[in-house]
C-alpha cells in the first residue's frame, strides 16, 4: 500500500510535528512527500519551532492553519483530528520532555495524549553529536521506542554533525525517512 486509507470517506489525516531546529525550515518538503501518499496534513510546530516555519505558507500548503499553542476552551478545534503523527525534526528538548509525560506545549500534549490513544506515532530527531549524546537523551529514544513509538535515529539515518554545523547538512536530510517508518508500520511485511 502506497499510502493511508479512506476512513468514512475522508483522507486519513498525518499530524507532522515540527520541533525549535533549523531543519523545520524544510519541513514543506516531509508535507509535500505524505500528501503524495494520500495523506491529509496538518502541521503543529513547538512555540520553538514556530520561529523557523513559514506559516502562512504550510497552510496554503495544507489547507490548515499551523498551530502551536493550546486553544482557548470555548474555541473550536481547527484541526481535524490525527490518525497518526510525525514528530521531524525532532529535538534533545521535546523528546526529553515527552518521554517524562510533560505536555507544556501543544504539540507535547497531542503527543502523549496519541501515545495513550495508540495511534502510530513516529519519531526522527535532528541533532548535533554533543547533545545527542546526553543521557537523557538516549534513555528518552530508548524509552518512547519501549512504548511503542517509532524511532528513526542514528548514523544509518542520517549521520550525526558536530555542535554548530547542522545548517551545512540540512540539504541532504532524508526527509522520507519517517514516512517509510510509518507506511512500514501501518502495512508491516509479513
Amino acid at each position: 500500500m502506497a499510502g493511508p486509507q479512506l476512513v468514512n470517506e475522508r483522507r486519513e489525516v498525518l499530524y507532522v510535528i515540527a520541533c525549535g531546529s533549523p531543519l523545520a525550515r524544510n519541513v514543506g518538503r516531509l508535507v509535500s512527500l505524505a500528501q503524495q501518499d494520500g495523506w491529509d496534513v496538518c502541521v503543529i510546530t513547538t512555540p520553538d519551532g514556530a520561529k523557523f516555519v513559514d506559516r502562512p505558507a504550510l497552510a496554503r500548503q495544507t489547507g490548515h492553519p499551523v498551530r502551536s499553542h493550546y486553544k482557548q476552551p470555548s474555541d473550536p478545534d481547527l484541526l481535524p483530528p490525527a490518525d497518526a503523527m510525525i514528530v521531524c525534526p525532532a529535538t534533545v528538548n521535546t523528546v526529553n520532555k515527552w518521554a517524562a509525560g510533560i505536555t507544556d506545549t501543544l504539540a507535547l500534549g497531542l503527543l502523549v495524549e496519541a501515545q495513550g490513544l495508540g495511534k502510530p506515532i513516529v519519531a526522527v530527531p535532528f541533532t548535533n553529536a554533543a547533545m545527542a549524546a546526553h543521557p537523557a537523551f538516549r534513555a528518552g529514544l530508548a524509552r518512547l521506542d519501549e512504548w511503542g513509538v517509532t524511532v528513526r535515529f542514528g548514523d544509518d539515518v542520517f549521520p550525526l554533525h558536530a555542535p554548530g554545523t547542522g545548517e551545512r547538512h540540512l540539504h541532504a536530510f532524508p526527509w522520507e525517512v519517517g514516512l517509510t517508518a510509518l507506511r512500514d508500520r501501518l502495512c508491516p511485511v509479513v
